[in-house]
């Protein structure tokens, strides 16, 4: 087969999927000054790419597979041309308008304004959509200081993307309004999916970090109980399936297995132990296929 050609982009997302393809058993490892990771698998080749570009090549058909954010595939405007296979959760964040906290947002849309923002596209949708007699000003990084309340500043509005609105209320801007919500995902092209060997390989990467995402919210607790104690153990403990239960030795009990989410151990544990489960351990998952 024909190598997946699988762009990655540079930054957060690097960071984030480079783990994620490492738990998977995918390793890849980025010499100094190139663009094109080397890794263990023979039927993959990576390009490490600028994050707003990503969506745009996978448009093109110039790569098969990419993670971006959403917000970039909509900025770019082929949110129709791209496929997503999956959204990974990683770096959620939201799109925002944000204005001095001193203004007021509906005086404010009275009279002309200046948006400053990376996100060209997105805002001049925003722009048309609320009838706003705006300019885009664009910029390139961070732009909260273009933003400012006084007469000096070169625009009265900001459109960012921010995940905890810190940076705003540093810079003492608040949030107007929410264009839309992004996090990072797996995109694949068009040609690829419908070639039927790419597709059935990025169908079973898709299903790997399936299984590598669920196994991080998830732990596996193993533990003893008695026979006396067992039914009563059985009907008080949650599973994703059904628990693994095995006799002990000399036939003094049972051992149990439970998968369960990692936010209900620590009222989990002690219900256990009321139940009388003993020898109660904890153990990290690596993949976990539903």
């Amino acid at each position: 087969m024909e190598k997946l050609k699988i762009l990655l982009a540079k930054g957060r997302i690097y960071e984030s999927v480079y783990e994620l393809l490492n738990d998977v058993g995918i390793s890849i490892h980025l010499p100094d000054r190139t663009y094109f990771p080397t890794t263990n698998q023979e039927d993959l080749a990576f390009q490490v790419v600028k994050p707003q570009i990503t969506s745009a090549l996978l448009a093109q058909n110039k790569a098969d597979v990419g993670f971006s954010g959403k917000d970039w595939v909509y900025e770019n405007g082929v949110e129709n041309d791209v496929v997503e296979i999956m959204d990974l959760g990683f770096d959620p964040v939201r799109i925002v308008a944000a204005i001095p906290e001193t203004k007021d947002f509906e005086k404010l849309l009275k009279g002309k304004v200046t948006i400053a923002t990376e996100y060209n596209s997105l805002s001049k949708k925003w722009v048309e959509s609320k009838k706003i007699d705006g300019t885009i000003f664009r910029t390139w990084g961070t732009s909260e200081g273009f933003v400012q309340d006084n007469d000096e500043a070169l625009a009265q509005i900001l459109i960012d993307n921010t995940s905890t609105g810190s940076s705003l209320r540093a810079n003492r801007l608040k949030i107007v309004d929410t264009l839309m919500e992004s996090s990072t995902r797996m995109y694949a092209s068009k040609s690829a999916m419908a070639d039927p060997a790419k597709k059935q390989k990025i169908m079973e990467l898709k299903m790997l970090f399936e299984a590598v995402l669920a196994a991080r919210s998830r732990v596996m607790l193993e533990m003893n109980v008695s026979k006396a104690n067992f039914d009563s153990l059985i009907k008080g403990i949650p599973s994703m399936k059904s628990p693994t239960v095995s006799p002990l030795f000399g036939d003094d009990g049972y051992a149990v297995k439970i998968a369960v989410k990692k936010s209900e151990v620590p009222t989990l544990l002690p219900k256990l132990q009321s139940l009388g489960a003993t020898d109660i351990l904890e153990y990290e998952l690596r993949k976990v296929m539903l």
